[in-house]
C-alpha cells in the first residue's frame, strides 16, 4: 500500500474509533439486552374470549409488551376455562402452573379480607384517586407485601370507573325490599348487602344472564352501561339501579413472584409501562362506550333509578359496621384501611373545591 493512501486510511480508522468512543455509551444504552432470549408467559383471565374492554385491553397490553420488546416477550393470553376456572385464576398463578392472571381484586376477599379495598370500597375513592393512592399513597406496597405471602405480584391492571348499582327485577322502595333478596355481588359492597338483608352471591360472569333469567338470582350487578346491554340484562331485569357499591373499581395484572423476580430489568420495564397505558385506555373507553350504551338502554326504555335515601343511608352505617369489624379481626385489613384513610383525609379536601366544585357547578 502506498503511502499516502495508508495514512488516509488510518487517520479515517482513527477518526472512526475516536467517534465510536464517543458515543460508546449512547450504544449500551440502546442496546436491547433480550436479545435472543425470548421470554413466553402464560396469561389466564377470568373473562370470556376478547370480552370487550377489560378482555380486549389484556390483548391490547400483550401486544404492546411484544412490540415495545421487540418480540423478545410474548405473552399469550388464555381466557377463563381454557387453562383454569375464571375464579381459580388466583390459585393457579400462586402455584406456578400459570404465569399471570387478568382479574378483579375483590374476588379474594376469602384469602385475605385487606384484599378488598385495593379493589375499591363501596362510596369511597373514584379511578383517578383510587391509583393516585395505589402509587403515591403506600397502597401498592401493602398490596405487594400482602400478595408477597401467595408468591405473586401484583400491578394496577385497569379501572372501570364509576359502576352501577344493579338490575332489579322489582322495585326497592324501601329497606324492607331488599330482605332475602338473592343477588350476584362481589366484595366489600357484597358484606354491606349482607347486613342490609341480600344473600350475596358469587358467580362467574358467564353464568349471571342464565341465574337472573331463571330466577335463581333476583338481582346483579356486573359493571355499567357498556358490558350489561352486551350481557342483556335489560332483557331479564326491568330496573336499573345508580351505583354506590363501586365507585372506582380496580382491576389486576398479577404475577406469580418467583416468574417475575427472574424477569430481566428491561422486560419488567416495559410490563410497568403497559400496565400503565391499558389502566388509562380501560378507564377512558369505559367512560365513552358507557355513555353510549346508556342513551341506547334508555331508548329502550329501561328505568334508570337511585336507590331511596333510607337504602343509601343504612348502607353508610352498615359499610362502617363492616369496616370497624373487619378492622379487630385482621390486623392486616387494619393497615390497609387505615392507609387508605389517610389518603383520603389528604385528597379530600382537594377534591372538594376541584372536582367536586366544578361537577356541582357546570350543570
Amino acid at each position: 500500500m502506498k503511502r499516502r493512501a495508508f495514512l488516509k486510511t488510518t487517520t479515517l480508522a482513527v477518526g472512526v474509533a475516536t467517534l465510536s468512543g464517543c458515543y460508546k455509551e449512547e450504544k449500551i444504552k440502546s442496546v436491547n439486552i433480550n436479545r435472543g432470549k425470548k421470554v413466553k408467559l402464560k396469561l389466564a383471565t377470568s373473562w370470556p374470549s376478547h370480552f370487550p374492554i377489560m378482555g380486549t385491553g389484556v390483548d391490547e397490553f400483550a401486544k404492546r409488551c411484544l412490540e415495545l420488546s421487540g418480540g423478545t416477550l410474548e405473552i399469550k393470553v388464555y381466557p377463563k376455562n381454557i387453562l383454569v376456572p375464571a375464579l381459580q385464576v388466583f390459585d393457579a398463578t400462586s402455584a406456578g402452573q400459570i404465569d399471570i392472571f387478568h382479574s378483579g381484586v375483590y374476588y379474594w376477599k376469602g384469602k385475605n379480607s385487606a384484599f378488598s379495598i385495593f379493589g375499591g370500597m363501596p362510596l369511597g375513592l373514584l379511578s383517578d384517586e383510587m391509583v393516585t393512592w395505589l402509587k403515591f399513597g403506600g397502597g401498592m406496597e401493602l398490596w405487594r407485601e400482602l400478595y408477597a405471602k401467595f408468591n405473586l405480584y401484583p400491578l394496577i391492571g385497569g379501572s372501570t370507573g364509576p359502576q352501577m348499582g344493579g338490575w332489579f327485577k322489582k322495585e326497592i322502595e324501601s329497606l324492607e325490599d331488599l330482605k332475602g333478596l338473592k343477588m350476584r355481588i362481589p366484595g366489600l359492597g357484597g358484606e354491606v348487602m349482607k347486613r342490609l338483608g341480600v344473600n350475596p352471591i358469587l358467580i362467574p360472569a358467564g353464568e349471571i344472564y342464565t341465574a337472573l333469567e331463571r330466577g335463581t338470582i333476583d338481582a346483579t350487578e356486573w359493571v355499567g352501561p357498556a358490558l350489561d346491554i352486551l350481557m342483556g340484562f335489560d332483557r331479564v331485569a326491568k330496573y336499573y339501579y345508580k351505583g354506590w357499591h363501586e365507585p372506582g373499581s380496580i382491576l389486576e395484572i398479577t404475577f406469580n413472584k418467583a416468574r417475575w423476580d427472574k424477569l430481566s430489568s428491561e422486560h419488567k420495564a416495559i410490563i410497568e409501562t403497559s400496565s400503565d397505558a391499558m389502566t388509562a385506555r380501560m378507564v377512558e373507553e369505559f367512560r365513552y362506550k358507557n355513555a353510549e350504551a346508556l342513551q341506547e338502554l334508555i331508548r329502550k326504555g329501561v328505568e334508570i333509578k337511585s336507590f331511596p335515601d333510607e337504602v343509601v343511608r343504612e348502607a353508610k352505617e352498615k359499610l362502617n359496621g363492616v369496616l370497624a369489624d373487619e378492622s379487630k379481626r385482621n390486623p392486616d385489613f387494619k393497615r390497609v384501611l387505615e392507609s387508605y384513610n389517610r389518603f383520603v383525609a389528604l385528597n379530600s379536601p382537594w377534591s372538594d373545591i376541584s372536582t367536586k366544585h366544578i361537577l356541582e357547578i357546570r350543570g
